[in-house]
């Protein structure tokens, strides 16, 4: 049977007898949003925090880590998937950590931007609106509108699309990170090209700056690292798993890379004592130099996962 795309409201779909887009309710009784693509690729989408809590390929199996001890309930920030990082990442000033808006319950938006041909063909998707509450605008003053639009192609690929405009009557300035949870094999068996040569902040010293010296990331103790002006495509290779993550970025110039090691997953009470051995986070952000707008402009952010065999090299 063919493929043909459709639109309905707020859905745009890739349709065919076993193409989905479901809407459900999670034990707290908020709205998770499943795609689900012929071939058998998956992703799940909470409204708790616009986050991606699964992402699996066309066998079923799960692409994202996600703690055993997570909390899964508001206003709790869930310990896995793909949380938003926004309007700031780390733990400075007045805001919660890593910001708000993985906190909050998001709507479905009921008017999002026109697709282009390339943003829906062969793809499924759901658009997400976040605007700020009272409580927020106590704690971050600054009135925007976040649109979020999360898209899984017909291959398994996943996008997710950020675009944060600001309606206020003056300018303001944040930072933004997709903090993607990779579910690994063994972290010791685990490692990223791309980001050979390039400065990093070292959260464990205070964010000094340092210069990458290795050919290749790998990991034997604790990692918490900005990576600074880092190019557009990264791999990410699973040796024992025989399979890479490749990660595609637009206007997301840094790249986090965490793992907290056996010390600090001791000191998460969302987190397992051994579980850092299973997943790696490596993030699209907008760091070092926070983005500004102007009243009226918009920030695009875009984030493209694919697994693929690990084969594949990062310079390909």
């Amino acid at each position: 049977m063919p493929l043909c795309v459709f639109e309905m409201g707020h859905f745009s779909a890739v349709w065919d007898q076993r193409a989905a887009i479901e809407i459900s309710k999670d034990w707290n009784g908020i709205d998770q949003v499943t795609l689900r693509m012929p071939r058998g690729a998956s992703a799940r989408v909470s409204l708790h925090g616009g986050q991606v809590i699964s992402w699996r390929n066309d066998r079923g199996e799960e692409l994202l880590f996600t703690s055993s001890k997570a909390i899964f309930k508001p206003p709790k920030a869930m310990r896995g998937g793909i949380p938003i990082c926004f309007p700031q990442f780390g733990n400075c000033g007045s805001l919660e950590q890593h910001g708000f808006a993985r906190n909050k319950i998001w709507t479905i938006d009921d008017d999002p931007p026109p697709l282009h041909p390339a943003e829906y063909i062969g793809k499924s998707a759901i658009d997400l609106l976040l605007k700020p509450s009272e409580e927020d605008l106590k704690c971050w003053p600054h009135c925007f509108e976040f649109r979020l639009r999360v898209a899984l192609a017909l291959n398994g690929d996943l996008t997710m699309i950020s675009r944060i405009r600001n309606l206020d009557s003056k300018p303001f300035s944040f930072s933004f990170a997709f903090h993607t949870y990779f579910s690994v094999s063994d972290i010791s068996e685990v490692r990223i090209e791309g980001l050979e040569t390039l400065d990093y902040l070292d959260n464990l010293c205070q964010r000094e700056r340092f210069t990458e010296q290795g050919d290749a990331i790998t990991f034997e103790s604790e990692v918490d690292r900005i990576y600074l002006s880092s190019p557009n495509v990264i791999a990410v290779l699973d040796h024992e798993k025989k399979q890479t993550f490749v990660i595609r970025k637009e206007g997301l110039p840094d790249v986090v890379v965490w793992n907290p090691w056996e010390k600090k997953s001791r000191s998460m009470i969302d987190f397992g004592d051994e579980e850092y051995k299973q997943m790696l986070c490596v993030d699209g952000a907008a760091i070092e130099k926070p983005i500004t707008l102007k009243p009226g402009e918009e920030w695009t952010g875009r984030l493209e996962l694919c697994a693929v065999p690990s084969s594949y090299r990062s310079e390909d």
